[in-house]
């Protein structure tokens, strides 16, 4: 086994809690979801917004999530300590901020910006690690994930080239492929995934998804504070609509930590093949992120026009990002207990049967009834947990799936 391979590896007795290292990584990233939500805050409020449109947005947010949850699986996996893996941290942030900076035209005159600051953050990450673990088995698995981002640099950099809607088409296939090959961990010819290739620290891993969240919580808080800034604070409507952006943020904060969320560390443990929990914890994520962002942008249109008419896009993003929300935390409910949470998905079903209904109030009445929905949701968690005993995670492949 080579030296210089196993001291880039992780040690068994190092800390699984993350480094300020990581939390200095996570800074870029809440300016990158604040340039997304501002790009499709701009095509709501322009009329703008059609379904190609909306798509691109989501694209461009789906390539930074790529790339945080990857450089996450990176600091896990090994030694955040050498100079080495600092620098590639270094490295995806500096390319994450030249992305953001690109977001307002990524798909007009900065589109060689954007895709090339993504495929040379994974490019660079190959060429470094690969050889690095040169005599360690570890080396496989570093270049089944430099084969994945070698295959889809090719539609990232020819779609940064054309235009239009062959460059949408080829991002398309290029996100695709990263999506595909990250949610499969990376198989190649020459290796297949298995758990002793993907050795995860259930403490960190789970703490790193959490702290994602509390990143897209702090790009609501900078988004809605700035918005609210640029009014009059006599302007009675906008502090209402300021104080329910508030309140809507400490709620989704409280329905993610309800015991699902506090679980997750102790049900990566107790899972005898975790991969399938990661996976879906994973998805989660995206979906209560993606969610996030979108709320954001609504309570900027609601801050920035808290009455008169409502328009049908206003009320998506408004209604849409808390549905989006709580679709991904029921599914950390599956992830955790393998089973569907009733109080989410009734939330999430009565704020789509309201959404019809919504057309006839003013953009302040529709955002409160999202507060309403996250609030009944928030006091039904307490309700049930009063007097029960502390429930267990219990995945789908836990132990005691086994010994039964």
């Amino acid at each position: 086994m080579s030296t210089r391979a196993a001291a880039l590896l992780r040690k068994p007795g190092q800390p699984q809690r993350p480094s300020l290292l990581e939390l200095f990584f996570d800074l870029v990233f809440i300016f990158a979801l604040n340039r997304v939500s501002q790009r499709l805050v701009e095509e709501l409020t322009e009329q703008r917004v059609v379904l190609i449109e909306a798509g691109e947005t989501l694209l461009l947010l789906l390539a930074f999530m790529v790339l945080w949850f990857v450089t996450a699986w990176v600091t896990d996996l090994y030694d955040p300590q050498r100079p080495q893996l600092q620098l590639l941290v270094y490295t995806a942030m500096l390319g994450a901020l030249v992305m953001a900076v690109a977001v307002p035209h990524a798909f007009g005159d900065r589109s060689l910006a954007f895709a090339g600051a993504y495929v040379a953050v994974h490019i660079i990450r190959g060429l470094i690690i690969v050889p690095m673990l040169r005599g360690h088995e570890a080396q496989r698995r570093a270049a089944g994930v430099f084969f994945w981002f070698t295959l889809s640099a090719v539609p990232w950099i020819a779609g940064a080239i054309v235009t239009d809607l062959a460059r949408t088409l080829l991002w398309t296939l290029a996100i695709a492929i990263d999506g595909a090959a990250l949610l499969l961990f990376y198989p190649a010819p020459w290796s297949r995934p298995t758990q002793r290739q993907w050795p995860v620290l259930a403490e960190y891993l789970s703490e790193r998804y959490r702290q994602f969240f509390i990143i897209a919580l702090g790009e609501l808080i900078l988004t809605t504070g700035s918005a609210y800034s640029d009014t009059s604070f006599r302007h009675g409507g906008a502090a209402a609509a300021f104080a329910v952006s508030f309140a809507t943020t400490v709620l989704l904060f409280r329905v993610y930590l309800f015991r699902a969320g506090q679980l997750l560390p102790e049900a990566i443990r107790v899972a005898v093949e975790p991969a399938h929990l990661i996976r879906e914890a994973f998805l989660a994520h995206v979906l209560m992120v993606a969610g996030i962002v979108v709320v954001a942008v609504g309570y900027e249109i609601v801050i920035e026009h808290p009455f008169g008419h409502t328009k049908p896009a206003w009320i998506l993003v408004v209604l849409g990002g808390p549905m989006l929300f709580l679709i991904g935390r029921a599914l950390v409910e599956h992830a955790v207990f393998n089973r569907v949470s009733r109080p989410r998905m009734i939330g999430a079903l009565a704020l789509a049967a309201a959404s019809p209904f919504m057309i006839f109030l003013p953009p302040l009445a529709v955002a409160v009834t999202a507060v309403f929905v996250l609030a009944g949701i928030a006091v039904s968690d307490a309700v049930h947990a009063r007097g029960k005993p502390p429930e267990r995670p219990h995945p789908p492949n836990s132990r005691k799936d086994i010994a039964d």
